[in-house]
């Protein structure tokens, strides 16, 4: 009797199977990033290119605006103003050396500062950053649970309580919002700090990211840190208060399209916790539009900071922005452009990565 022979891999087409290793799940993880990747890298060459254009597109001669009108009635300070600040050359050549200057790190010199562009962004960027960054974390944290609740009670009281209150969010103008908490909680209820960053009194705390809140707490300057947190919160929840009512809004469509599906209702019918439901199956669901709107906010929040910057006071690259349009200041306004470009092109970038972590078909399309 012929002894079995030993069990084989090989199907019986004689082809082996095709095996699936831990490297070959992540190539297209990997294969994604990558294009990812190589599409911000163009992105932030168009980026340059556009923001040059259009600078020099707009009306007016920054000869004008940064020159006297002695200065004018002479042409030999005029053709100094535009040798120096490279304005006589074709726009092509002008475009060439300012992106040369670009890959060295180099912004230009502001006409109106007369320091390096780099230098200012780096004084004022952060002020912004730290606005922002606050005022998103209270939308995602307000919106994202204010939408859950709305959706878990549709039709309700407070479904149709939250529902008023995101659109008040949506429709009240910033600038207003911004000057009407300035006079209500400073001026005449006095529960929250005045203008600023910091309180008068205080020295800001060693430079080391240019966020107070970060740079007080790594000195350990706790009454600077508290100082600067109060400060921000009240332009922060202005700033947030839009961005609020549209993350509900979102979050409440998308819970409620996730919770219509079958593999929900499947859950439900073996008996699952609630808890386990919802923050399982149905918030990681939802999860894509609402990365998707949480992106887009943040970088339309830099966008709308400089009207709360301007009730609030706080130095930032909205005022920065102001400034160098009204004076014509193009490198300024050039380099105000690629910084606000560059976020954008940053967040699309995470979005995108979150895009491929949380739904493996995104990543395999």
């Amino acid at each position: 009797m012929s002894q079995p022979s030993a069990p084989s891999d090989a199907p019986a087409g004689g082809t082996a199977p095709r095996r699936t290793t831990r490297t070959g799940t992540r190539r297209p993880l990997a294969r994604f990033l990558l294009r990812r990747i190589a599409a911000a890298v163009l992105l932030g060459f168009g980026i340059t290119l556009v923001t040059f254009v259009l600078t020099n597109l707009v009306p007016g001669d920054p000869v004008t605006a940064n020159l006297g009108q002695s200065a004018l009635g002479d042409p030999a300070i005029v053709a100094r103003f535009r040798a120096e600040h490279g304005l006589d050359k074709p726009l092509p050549a002008q475009y060439l050396t300012y992106l040369g200057g670009l890959l060295q790190g180099d912004l230009g010199m502001s006409q109106q500062s007369h320091r390096p562009v780099l230098q200012d962004l780096a004084e004022f960027v952060p002020a912004t950053i730290e606005l922002a960054g606050g005022a998103i974390a209270i939308s995602l944290v307000a919106g994202v649970a204010f939408g859950v609740v709305a959706a878990l009670r549709r039709d309700r009281l407070s479904d149709q309580v939250l529902r008023v209150i995101s659109l008040v969010g949506i429709s009240v103008p910033t600038f207003w919002l911004a000057l009407v908490a300035f006079y209500v909680f400073f001026f005449r209820l006095q529960i929250t700090p005045g203008s600023g960053r910091i309180a008068p009194d205080m020295s800001a705390p060693p430079d080391v990211t240019g966020l107070y809140t970060i740079d007080a707490a790594l000195a350990g300057q706790w009454d600077v840190f508290s100082s600067a947190v109060g400060h921000l919160i009240t332009p922060a929840l202005v700033l947030a208060a839009y961005t609020i009512g549209l993350l509900t809004r979102f979050t409440r469509s998308a819970v409620l399209e996730v919770l219509g599906q079958d593999y929900v209702r499947a859950a439900r019918a073996k008996g699952l916790p609630g808890r386990v439901i919802l923050f399982r199956y149905v918030l990681r669901s939802a999860l894509v539009p609402i990365i998707t709107v949480a992106g887009l906010a943040f970088g339309s929040l830099l966008s709308g900071t400089v009207l709360v910057e301007s009730v609030f006071a706080r130095p930032g690259i909205g005022q920065y922005a102001y400034k160098s349009a009204t004076t014509l200041d193009l490198p300024a306004v050039m380099g105000v452009g690629l910084v606000v470009g560059a976020v954008y092109v940053l967040i699309n970038l995470v979005v995108d990565i979150l895009y491929g972590i949380i739904d493996p078909r995104v990543r395999l399309s």
